[in-house]
């Protein structure tokens, strides 16, 4: 009798679940039915509301309970009904959201009998995503653009259809390539530049220069920094707006680092924690002291970005990384630790991104310690700053470069200083 009794409960509760989900839907609906809509003071004339959503979720999970085959009758019934209701007012093009829905909450109904927790966080997220029908018609229709809209379908499938389909297995010359840990390097620039993109939309030209520095950092450094080089020489009254955005730019690199030793191996991110907070820390109040001497100049066009981030960055940026990957593993082979240094300074010339990721893929596939990952990665960090400060020469003049060069000498001894400490 107790065993019957439990059961008993159970279902009572299920069924209140149920019946919560239809009361929840259903208010909303009955909502969006009385209320005017656009504000153009007509009304959504559907025939479903708060009691309508409230029996088709009993109704599903009643018929769930009973027998699968009855569900399944329950579900084709309310869908031929559904389908009446949008043919009557087919001609009031209102859409097919509420008839949908009711489909819906039949199917959560049935869910509820089974799994009462994932059926109720559906119908609440299903409720939001309902009310919500005018800020999310505004923004993809007023605010997002349809490039925008491409770059992040782009940025989705990267991420849901082809990031399951990578093997993670080392590959290749000197076992040296794992193509999701390669492929999640192209996804992270890709995120990156899509969040920077964001900011700028948002925030506009309010910050100017430092803002746009420290996000166009994040896709290149080197490339940021002979920017704001040419821009200081056109425009010489932006000078320190310039300055500061460089300098930031350098702040995106260490961050940069840091979300790729996260991405890919714990171990290496704890060898050089502190080498990288020492450097950012010290890029920060450089950047922030530059910055509040510059924040009287304005950049007015500072919000006007094209596109979210570039897709031909990120696919540069993996087959350069699959390249340091191979000479690495190759000069790590031949000459052990020292030529991996060595290939990574050399390489830390271009990008200090690609052998970082090398050193950091070398740890998680158990080929080299976490302890002997910090100095290849400083050296081509250090390296890094050598080609910033070449570029700041030749984009920006002396002026120009006479003010950044000091800052990454600060960071890339804090950098050090870091690493000696601890």
């Amino acid at each position: 009798m107790m065993i019957v009794s439990a059961i008993d409960n159970t279902v009572l509760i299920n069924l209140a679940v149920a019946l919560g989900i239809g009361l929840l839907i259903g208010a909303e609906r009955e909502r969006s039915k009385n209320n005017p809509q656009n504000g153009n003071g007509q009304t959504d004339n559907t025939l479903a509301g708060i009691r309508t959503f409230t029996i088709a979720s009993m109704l599903g999970a009643i018929t769930s309970w009973m027998n699968f085959w009855l569900l399944f009758a329950a579900l084709v019934c309310v869908a031929i009904f559904a389908a009446v209701a949008f043919y009557v007012r087919r001609d009031e093009r209102l859409g097919l959201t509420t008839e949908i829905t009711l489909l819906f909450t039949v199917i959560l109904g049935a869910l509820a009998m089974t799994s009462p927790i994932l059926a109720a966080s559906l119908a609440v997220s299903a409720a939001i995503l309902l009310s919500a029908k005018e800020p999310i018609h505004g923004f993809v229709l007023g605010i997002v653009t349809k490039d925008e809209l491409n770059d992040f379908l782009i940025l989705a499938g990267a991420t849901l259809i082809i990031l399951p389909l990578m093997p993670n297995a080392t590959m290749g010359p000197f076992n040296a390539i794992n193509p999701h840990n390669l492929w999640l390097v192209v996804i992270l620039v890709m995120a990156i530049g899509a969040f920077g993109h964001l900011a700028l939309r948002v925030i506009g030209g309010r910050i100017g220069l430092p803002l746009v520095g420290m996000v166009s950092g994040f896709i290149s450094s080197i490339a940021t920094i002979s920017a704001m080089g040419h821009r200081s020489r056109e425009m010489p009254a932006l000078l320190g707006s310039a300055v500061a955005g460089a300098v930031l730019s350098s702040f995106s690199t260490i961050l940069q680092i840091t979300l790729i030793l996260t991405a890919i191996s714990q171990p290496a991110l704890q060898a050089l924690a502190m080498p990288l907070i020492f450097g950012g820390v010290a890029t920060l109040l450089c950047g922030g002291a530059l910055t509040l001497n510059a924040l009287h100049h304005p950049v007015a066009d500072a919000g006007k970005v094209s596109q979210s981030f570039s897709v031909k960055t990120a696919f540069v940026m993996a087959g350069i990384i699959a390249i340091v990957l191979i000479i690495s593993a190759g000069l790590n082979q031949s000459f052990g630790q020292a030529g991996l240094v060595v290939g990574s300074a050399f390489v830390g010339l271009v990008d200090a991104h690609a052998p970082t990721v090398s050193v950091a893929s070398f740890v998680a596939s158990h080929q080299l310690a976490a302890v002997d990952a910090a100095l290849p990665i400083l050296a081509a960090f250090s390296f890094n700053a050598v080609a910033k400060v070449i570029a700041a020469i030749v984009s920006g003049g002396k002026v120009f470069a006479w003010q950044v060069v000091p800052s990454l000498v600060i960071q890339v001894a804090a950098v050090w200083l870091g690493w000696g400490l601890f």
